[in-house]
């Protein structure tokens, strides 16, 4: 309760989150949700006192009956025509499993338990005037600037791979130096600049 509090704190003192999760409220889709980077890079430099630039804003919803890619595409467009020079990046989760070659998710919840680290598993959107924050792994791995693969991205999963490689190429430690990496090597490697 303490880190949602402290979240929601967060991201209304922030004028572009707060902007940003406005828009996509407009467009009342299913199960829609900000997620992901741009939620975990704003915690992240809360907590290191630095501030990065947003390099894309996922927004992901369920939809089932039309899980084209235009349809993605068409959203992206008129959230570029509500907040322009933005990197909207917009994909119904009714059609992400396929990606990874797992069984289809029954809703945004499902997709966002899909993504491969703890910290990165996390998603808001306002409903009524509230923010409402979507973690199914909680938020103590994102504040406490842990990060490890989600159940679905273990060491003995076929997926770790890809978990590994994103750790390796994000290269997050490079910004938020206080970062705690969970890998195959060593359980608790700590990054260093």
């Amino acid at each position: 309760m303490k880190y949602e509090l402290e979240l929601t704190k967060i991201i209304k003192s922030d004028q572009l989150l707060m902007s940003i999760l406005k828009a996509v409220q407009t467009l009342q889709l299913n199960d829609c949700w900000v997620a992901a980077g741009v939620i975990r890079n704003k915690v992240w430099d809360y907590l290191h006192n630095v501030q990065t630039e947003i390099n894309d804003i996922d927004v992901i919803y369920f939809d089932e009956y039309d899980s084209s890619i235009e349809a993605e595409k068409a959203l992206e467009s008129k959230l570029q025509e509500i907040m322009p020079n933005q990197p909207w990046s917009v994909k119904n989760q009714a059609r992400m499993h396929k990606i990874n070659r797992i069984p289809p998710y029954a809703s945004s919840i499902e997709g966002v338990a899909h993504f491969p680290e703890t910290p990165t598993a996390i998603a808001v959107r306002l409903n009524n005037n509230k923010i409402e924050i979507l973690a199914p792994y909680g938020l103590n791995d994102l504040f406490e600037g842990l990060v490890r693969p989600t159940p679905p991205f273990n060491e003995n999963s076929k997926l770790y791979t890809i978990y590994s490689n994103r750790i390796q190429n994000k290269n997050w430690g490079s910004i938020w130096t206080k970062l705690i990496v969970e890998s195959k090597r060593s359980q608790n490697d700590v990054w260093n600049t």
